[in-house]
């Protein structure tokens, strides 16, 4: 029992402490009772880094949540942080930093996300050199891309060109990355204790990590599955509807679906090779039928480079790698013997989740997400062929349920009630702006709304017409600027409609307007913004008045666009 003095002193010490340097404190102490020898190396504790920076440039928040971790089991191994996304990172500090972390994901074509763009732009443009930067990249992609972490392999690369020193070697993570993560930053903290004159450095019992949650997922209940176009479109569009107990979401979130792959294909398959599917085996730390496993968990439709290496290798036959499918490879390459199928299946991917934009608003829709799927079609090997994930989905009645998980988008939210806004919306990027529009009318918000949107036929592909006329009809929705091709291969119509009524939009922007894009990236998505750009140098009068306009509306948090 202490004494009512040092009971006072000591209370007035853990007061200036959060809860986790509180547990840090604690193993630390806890440490020091266990080894008391160790008392005498407390004042020296030069070993350690003082302070180390952690930079996050995410699109879908899984970079900051890892990084934020990071920095929580930074701060209990004793090591002053800071937590920082790339797009309120400082530029000018970069130099002056000695130990530098970064979390990055790889967005489209290799890109880096948008908040990490001004980042990557200055550590490739400017002719500096960081002799004394110590740093470590952590990459996170998509193994269905072939950029996988394009932008974490550039940034590591380029510190090092610049005189940076690794802690530990690029580490580049696929969709399930919580682990290798995890183990990858466990290294970096090994490594920023080594001491740097070979003397101990104080240890501590660790604390328990908690394991990642991973994401959230939900059992959608189908309660509604219509076609959106009318007879005689060119194309489907589904409205889907999913009822789930418990999901939170915000108007601009997306949802992910793993779709399965066809049970009859699968069959087809197993037929092929002469193999008992109900047999159970273990695939990536899961164990299930061969037959299971191949339905709903191991992509067989649209097989990687790497997949198709690893068949080859297995099969004993020349193959020339290119888009292809695992039963194609079977009927053209067949295996020599029903056990060689095993390994081929160890050589296989997990299925892709695939995205779409949430359609439904949290106050007008509770407990349903909705979404608009268009039906992908396209040809291979002269036959039509049709998107894994759409044709599951279009095969699903109501009633039936879907697996989904939520996809946060933090940077495509509603503004503030008062606000006004812009929504750019052709075909299904359409999606997210019915979500907007039915929270702002279920809460009364008093800024003004302008929905532009294109499709096809006005007759036939007008998607949620009738809602968007309720909607206008109630001044809810300001005004609306439609844009049909009407069979022409002039496609960019409603980039032509954005410079027609590029005054108007101009003056909502400079009256404080918030402007959206939602849509394909190629070829609508930078049509789009090509017509934004004329719009604004007809406004401002030249093209560097123009590109910097659109640069501060960036800045301001103004602009936001979710292409896919």
């Amino acid at each position: 029992m202490l004494a009512e003095p040092k009971l006072k002193i000591l209370a007035d010490f853990i007061s200036q402490f959060n809860k986790e340097e509180l547990i840090w404190v604690n193993g630390y102490l806890s440490g020091l009772v266990a080894d008391p020898i160790k008392q005498a190396s407390v004042a020296d504790n030069s070993t350690a880094p003082k302070k180390i920076t952690i930079a996050y440039g995410t699109e879908t928040g899984n970079s900051k949540k890892l990084a934020t971790d990071f920095a929580s089991k930074a701060k209990k191994s004793g090591i002053q942080t800071k937590l920082v996304s790339l797009d309120q990172y400082k530029l000018t500090e970069l130099a002056k930093e000695e130990y530098f972390i970064t979390v990055i994901s790889t967005q489209g074509d290799g890109e880096p996300p948008v908040a990490a763009q001004k980042f990557y732009d200055h550590i490739h443009n400017n002719g500096f050199k960081l002799p004394q930067l110590k740093y470590g990249v952590l990459a996170l992609g998509d193994t269905a891309y072939p950029m996988f972490c394009k932008t974490g392999e550039d940034v590591d690369i380029q510190l090092q060109h610049l005189g940076g020193q690794r802690i530990a070697d690029l580490q580049k993570c696929d969709l399930d990355y919580e682990s290798t993560a995890q183990q990858w930053f466990d290294n970096v903290i090994q490594q920023l204790q080594v001491a740097k004159n070979s003397k101990p450095v104080i240890t501590t019992s660790p604390v328990e990590a908690k394991k990642p949650a991973g994401k959230l997922y939900y059992d959608g209940l189908i309660q509604t599955h219509i076609n959106l176009t009318a007879k005689g479109s060119s194309k489907k569009i589904y409205h889907i509807e999913l009822a789930a107990e418990g999901v939170e979401f915000f108007p601009g979130d997306s949802i992910g679906i793993v779709p399965e792959n066809d049970s009859l294909l699968v069959d087809q398959l197993l037929q092929l090779v002469s193999v008992d599917g109900n047999k159970t085996i273990s695939w990536k730390n899961e164990t299930a039928s061969i037959r299971e496993l191949l339905i709903s968990k191991i992509n067989i439709s649209y097989l990687l480079e790497k997949s198709v290496k690893h068949y080859a290798t297995i099969s004993g036959h020349e193959i020339q790698v290119g888009k292809t499918d695992l039963l194609s490879l079977l009927q053209q390459y067949p295996l020599r013997e029903p056990a060689l199928f095993e390994q081929v299946i160890e050589g296989l991917t997990q299925i892709v989740p695939r995205i779409y934009n949430i359609a439904s608003s949290p106050a007008a829709h509770n407990g349903e997400v909705h979404i608009s799927v268009l039906r992908d079609v396209f040809k291979k090997d002269e036959q039509e062929k049709t998107g894994l994930c759409t044709q599951f989905l279009e095969n699903k009645k109501e009633g039936d349920t879907v697996r989904f998980f939520i996809q946060t988008n933090k940077r495509f939210r509603l503004p503030d009630q008062d606000k006004n806004m812009i929504m750019i919306g052709p075909g299904t990027g359409i999606a997210p702006f019915r979500s907007f529009i039915a929270e702002r009318d279920v809460t009364a918000a008093a800024g003004k709304n302008w929905l532009f949107f294109s499709e096809d036929q006005f007759t036939t592909d007008f998607l949620y017409q009738t809602e968007w006329q309720s909607w206008f009809e109630t001044d809810t929705l300001t005004k609306i600027s439609l844009s049909f091709n009407n069979g022409s291969e002039h496609t960019n119509s409603l980039a032509d409609k954005i410079i027609q009524q590029g005054k108007e939009l101009f003056e909502w922007l400079e009256q404080g307007a918030f402007l959206y894009l939602c849509g394909e990236k190629e070829p609508t998505g930078k049509a789009i913004e090509d017509a934004l750009l004329k719009v604004f140098q007809t406004q401002t009068g030249n093209e560097a008045a123009a590109n910097a306009y659109f640069e501060n509306l960036k800045k301001e948090n103004r602009y936001a666009k979710d292409l896919y």
